[in-house]
């Protein structure tokens, strides 16, 4: 896998390309704002982008704009947003917009290597990644009247961890259950949140965006 870092402290880009060599992952090249990053992708582009979400010059979203336009430009390059405070409403958007190979996650969780690579790993497969504490934060905001509390404990675990972009096969690996059983669990949770299947079929979407309180 070849990744591209881009921060503006040198110092934090040093340690993660350290750590990312150090796991087997070739740092195709690094950035310090947005447009040296985009410049860099066009020039030789990686399997995965990982990004501040804040850099030069205004220091607050430059890391958003960039990982949309990288996810405009070429869809298939996975975006890892690192953050050290929790953006619900980038997360929120990350959720609606269904948008495949892009990633969010709190600067701190960069610490463990496995779950790092694990992420880089899920975005270079086209997944999606959600911080687990930015989840908590965004179901601290949940409506108190909600077809969730139909739910198991199970089943709210299992729709956690979907909220947090993980596969049916992810999920079981995680619980220690058969695939099969996830998907028994993932139809039950349907059914109970009332989604009936669709052409496109975004029940799985749906439930997410229930189970955190949108409207």
């Amino acid at each position: 896998m070849r990744v591209t870092v881009a921060d503006d402290s040198a110092l934090f880009r040093a340690g993660l390309i350290r750590l990312l060599e150090e796991a087997g992952i070739t740092v195709a090249a690094e950035a310090s704002d947005g447009v040296e990053l985009l410049n860099l992708i066009a020039a030789d582009k990686p399997d995965v982008v990982i990004v501040d979400i804040r850099m030069p010059p205004t220091l607050t979203d430059e890391g958003l704009t960039a990982a949309r336009e990288i996810h405009r430009r070429w869809p298939d390059v996975g975006v890892l947003v690192l953050s050290t405070y929790v953006d619900t409403a980038f997360a929120t958007e990350l959720i609606t917009r269904t948008q495949r190979s892009v990633g969010y996650l709190l600067k701190d969780r960069v610490q463990d290597t496995d779950e790092l690579v694990d992420a880089l790993g899920r975005l270079q497969k086209g997944g999606s990644v959600v911080d687990p504490e930015v989840v908590a934060r965004l179901i601290g905001r949940r409506r108190t009247q909600s077809p969730i509390e139909q739910l198991s404990e199970r089943e709210r675990e299992i729709l956690e961890l979907m909220a947090q972009g993980r596969s049916n096969q992810a999920i079981s690996a995680r619980l220690y259950l058969s695939e099969r059983t996830v998907e028994s669990h993932v139809g039950t949770i349907f059914a109970k949140l009332g989604l009936e299947p669709t052409a496109d079929d975004h029940r799985r979407v749906m439930a997410v965006l229930l189970y955190l309180g949108r409207p």
